[in-house]
């Protein structure tokens, strides 16, 4: 019996706000806070809330049957505790069912496994850490950002205790191969790879509401045939979607939400398909062969490699610049620096300066703040040239820097000094102002007194005898 592996990526940045040339070295606030909360508000409501109600009434009508898949990115996670706590408790409700696992990935849904290891272990650390707080679970599958896998971070995963990851089913890779078996990482064979399938992926993804589809419209039931009448030896169909398909990329007007709802039983009613989490894929299936996966994949464009992210000059020189931080990252203690960090690392940023404008052009444009690539650029380099001074300040570079720094806190010092001086000075002034007005009111009475007209004698009556 073939089984199908619903897994769901739930991810928003921390976007930000206008950061102007003027205001380096002087705001230390980037954040578009009225945007990030629009933005999460409107996706938790059309989206993540609507399609989590859905799945739990499923999963309780068919009383463990029906298994999904979650991967959670550590910034969503911050701007649900922030904006709408009520879908981490949805999410919760759903791990209680003991049906939905939730995959690791980075904490800030970043680049970092092509940058540095030590920073890409303890990203993954930090975000099952709060997985394991939020739900319960500790993670067991791996999830890189944007699916990014290669033979050695397959390698760098098995080692750090995972068992297996996801990635692109992409057919450069695969080839002649479907992917609809259980691989294995060729050059550590204990790491199991679920392969995605692009194809009833993307048919939810991007194609449901396209009218031009020779497919359109697209049901439960001819979904489920679909994958019926895969080849008999066919084991396991991976499917990964973002979870925003329910309600925004494919509106509630499209009949998606009711699409999910008959999904459940269009599958398990064939009697030929089944349900699975990533975990139980991987203890039940064994991997048919090694999969060789030389240089980095993703799911995204047509080229599904790292172009969407480091494809042109601009995304490499910001790239470039913000890992050269990361040393002294690694001495800075500061909770504020630390959650910028974070931030800084998020995959958008270079996303958004991507310059494909032919047939991935559309896609970049979905939720993009920025005109065009090159303010994408400019605004992400600025908030970077302030970090960077805010760093310089707590972890110098050099000599040079250090002795900058010590200016920098002995002027402040001396600030610090003269604006308290200024105040004391403003309040002597002002009790010195008091003072002399009253005596001032004293000399004015007094010459009042002075030249007030003598009061004349009231002359007596005469006395009568």
């Amino acid at each position: 019996m073939k089984t199908v592996c619903l897994n769901f990526q739930i991810h928003q940045p921390f976007r930000y706000r206008k950061y102007r040339f003027f205001d380096i070295g002087n705001d230390a606030y980037y954040y578009d806070d009225f945007a990030n909360e629009t933005i999460l508000r409107k996706a938790a409501d059309h989206s993540y809330l609507p399609a989590n109600k859905i799945i739990l009434e499923q999963i309780l009508k068919y009383k463990g049957k029906f298994k999904v898949a979650y991967s959670l990115s550590g910034v969503v996670l911050d701007q649900f505790k922030l904006y709408a706590p009520e879908v981490i408790e949805s999410f919760a409700k759903l791990a209680d069912t003991g049906c939905v696992e939730f995959l690791s990935e980075t904490y800030a849904n970043s680049l970092v496994s092509m940058a540095d290891r030590s920073f890409f272990e303890s990203q993954v650390r930090a975000h099952d850490d709060l997985i394991e707080e939020l739900f319960g679970q500790r993670p067991k599958v791996f999830n890189n950002t944007e699916l990014i896998y290669s033979d050695e971070i397959g390698d760098l995963v098995q080692r750090m205790g995972f068992e297996a990851m996801i990635t692109e089913g992409a057919k450069h890779i695969l080839g002649w191969k479907s992917p609809n078996y259980l691989y294995c990482n060729a050059l550590n064979p204990r790491l199991k790879v679920l392969m995605r399938n692009f194809r009833f992926s993307d048919d939810l993804s991007f194609r449901f509401s396209n009218t031009g589809w020779n497919e359109f419209p697209l049901t439960a039931e001819k979904y489920a045939g679909w994958m019926t009448n895969l080849p008999k030896e066919e084991e396991v169909i991976t499917i990964f979607t973002n979870y925003e398909t329910f309600g925004q990329l494919q509106p509630k007007s499209s009949g998606i939400f009711d699409f999910l709802k008959k999904l459940p039983e269009a599958i398990l009613k064939s009697g030929k398909l089944s349900f699975s989490t990533p975990s139980e894929v991987i203890n039940d299936l064994q991997p048919v062969s090694a999969v060789h996966v030389p240089y980095p994949i993703s799911w995204a464009d047509e080229e599904r490699d790292l172009s969407a992210w480091l494809g042109n000059e601009l995304q490499k020189e910001a790239f470039d610049k913000l890992y050269q931080l990361k040393d002294r990252m690694r001495n800075c203690t500061d909770a504020t620096m630390l959650k910028d960090w974070d931030y800084l690392q998020t995959n958008d940023h270079f996303y958004y300066m991507c310059t494909k404008f032919f047939s991935d052009g559309e896609v970049h444009k979905y939720s993009n703040p920025y005109g065009t690539p090159y303010e994408a650029f400019i605004n992400y380099m600025n908030v970077l040239s302030d970090f960077k001074i805010r760093l310089n300040a707590i972890v110098p570079k050099s000599a040079k820097d250090q002795e900058i720094a010590n200016l920098k806190d002995l002027v402040n010092e001396k600030t610090k000094k003269l604006e308290l001086t200024e105040t004391e000075l403003k309040k002597v002034k002002k009790e010195a102002s008091a003072a002399k007005l009253t005596q001032d009111k004293i000399a004015v009475a007094a010459k009042v007194e002075q030249v007030k007209p003598a009061k004349k004698a009231t002359p007596k009556k005469p006395i009568k005898k």
